[in-house]
């Protein structure tokens, strides 16, 4: 049985505190999983708020946008949910659009829907479209634009679908989409084809036992990776009886969350997940950042309660252009990142979906990035830059070359200022591909 009484940290979420009055309006919201039966003790009990540094600027949108709101409401990440932006015409009272931002309104929003969260929204500058975090929640015109290569299902995900909702593309590995639901949609995502679907979700309780049955009969499969859409989307309990079924199978050594809710709804990582996610070790979580400005204390909170559960975290950042395609934005997130218990863990080159021409960079452009980190900060601060290939062909890394070649029984390599150094490997033909000039470090 669930308990009933909660001391003060078990109920806040990561929050500002600004009181305000009641909020009037409550937008219904379905739950990507039945939550008939399930116990709610947020709902029942009362709210505590830990105090976490707040700004001016998130207090005036606030007053200006919710001015019925309270503080509890904003902390409550189902308020937060049920009050998520899903429309053009509703995000122009928070912003002023651009005529690029509008004219998708006026083409229709058939393809991939929008939907962004107060708290995320609280973070876009209203007069300025370039701003890197709006351009990544924000639709414009330049997604109806199709360029060679791109493709409604460039990993060829649905290919290595062996039964619904599982990706079975490594042999020790499979992912696990358990929802396609999201708090806030990035216009890049990968699984657009998915994500915010208007037609019946497939994802049932009927559908997840399906797919626990294959993972059950695949002996090799040691790691299983949870996504979607965003797991944490789910109800702590519905959450719980997915990571307690998986554990019971013998050959599953540990598990992943892959989930964007740290960033885009910090309130989510309430002290109850946090607990009930540490029965389950080893547990590891995955989550998506791309740019510094969204280490909010907020955010810092949520990230701090996941590692003092104990849940190791690592990054995984999509390279944008316009968004943080420079070496000082990259190097400000992933320095970031390490101060908030956080290891940067992939860089990806951008995926090839339908209308994301705006968004890709050279790939040349990685490269530079990743040598403008080796050597001038923490090893740890450096991501595994990699392209998950069109076509199935997985992540392949691409990595700055550093083997140049071979002089006799000598390695020649290169270091992160672009010197060459020897390392002795007698009887080994590595390298000899390479040139045989002599070298003088």
């Amino acid at each position: 049985m669930l308990e009933d009484t909660f001391d003060a940290e078990d109920l806040e979420p990561p929050g500002r505190p600004v009181v305000l009055g009641s909020w009037k309006a409550d937008r219904a919201v379905k739950y990507p999983f039945p939550t008939t039966g399930l116990s709610d003790n947020l709902a029942r009990s009362k709210s505590y708020i830990q105090e976490i540094p707040s700004r001016s600027r998130t207090a005036l949108f606030l007053k200006q946008f919710f001015p019925g709101a309270s503080l509890d409401d904003w902390n409550d990440w189902r308020w937060q949910l049920r009050h998520r932006i899903v429309d053009i015409d509703t995000l122009g009272h928070f912003l002023h659009l651009s005529d690029d931002e509008r004219t998708i309104n006026d083409h229709g929003m058939k393809g991939f829907p929008m939907a962004v969260t107060p708290y995320y929204a609280s973070l876009l500058d209203r007069e300025n479209p370039r701003q890197p975090l709006r351009r990544t929640v924000v639709p414009t015109i330049a997604e109806k634009v199709c360029s060679p290569g791109e493709a409604i299902d460039p990993l060829d995900e649905d290919h290595d679908s062996p039964v619904p909702g599982i990706v079975h593309r490594y042999p020790d590995r499979v992912l696990f989409m358990v929802t396609d639901f999201c708090f806030t949609h990035c216009r890049y995502c990968t699984r657009s084809r998915l994500v915010g679907s208007s037609t019946k979700s497939p994802f049932t309780r009927a559908q997840w036992e399906r797919a626990i049955a294959y993972i059950e009969s695949k002996h090799a499969v040691r790691d299983v990776l949870i996504s979607g859409g965003d797991p944490l989307t789910l109800p702590d309990e519905a959450l719980e009886w997915l990571l307690s079924r998986l554990r019971r199978i013998r050959h599953v050594e540990f598990l992943r969350i892959g989930t964007k809710a740290p960033v885009v709804l910090p309130q989510r990582i309430t002290s109850g997940l946090t607990r009930m996610l540490k029965r389950y070790h080893p547990l590891w979580m995955s989550i998506h950042f791309t740019h510094p400005d969204k280490l909010t204390p907020e955010v810092q909170e949520a990230c701090a309660r996941l590692a003092d559960a104990g849940i190791p975290l690592g990054s995984q950042t999509v390279l944008l252009a316009g968004v943080n395609d420079d070496l000082d934005t990259m190097k400000r997130l992933m320095h970031g990142l390490l101060k908030i218990r956080v290891k940067p863990y992939y860089l990806y080159q951008c995926d090839p979906i339908v209308g994301s021409a705006h968004f890709k960079t050279p790939v040349k452009k990685g490269i530079e990035i990743i040598s403008g980190l080796r050597g001038y900060t923490s090893g740890y601060a450096v991501p595994t830059f990699v392209i998950d290939a069109p076509g199935g062909g997985g992540k392949i890394p691409i990595y700055p070359e550093s083997m140049v070649g071979r002089d006799g029984d000598d390695l020649l390599i290169r270091n992160y200022q672009s010197r060459i150094y020897r390392y002795p490997d007698p009887g080994s033909k590595l390298g000899s591909q390479g040139p045989r000039k002599p070298v003088t470090n």
